[in-house]
């Protein structure tokens, strides 16, 4: 025969609601990591872009490879 289990009275295997507050913090937390990792992988792949370039430039036997920056001229 099958055994019966006793009926739950809604007083075992309850736990406490987390506080509100501190699930926020971790969330606003987690949502800063998310955010400084995103930014240094940006950064990473526009650095390792311009490395590639640099490269290329001077497997091809070029001498002035470097970018060179001019400033714009105000009329």
């Amino acid at each position: 025969m099958a055994e019966q289990k006793p009926a739950n009275d809604g007083q075992s295997e309850q736990q406490e609601p987390a506080e509100g507050g501190n699930r926020n913090v971790e969330n606003a937390v987690l949502a800063g990591f998310f955010l400084v990792l995103v930014a240094a992988g940006v950064w990473l792949l526009a650095t390792m872009a311009n490395v590639r370039k640099v490269q290329d430039c001077a497997a091809q036997g070029r001498r002035n490879c470097q970018t060179i920056e001019v400033p714009d001229r105000s009329r």
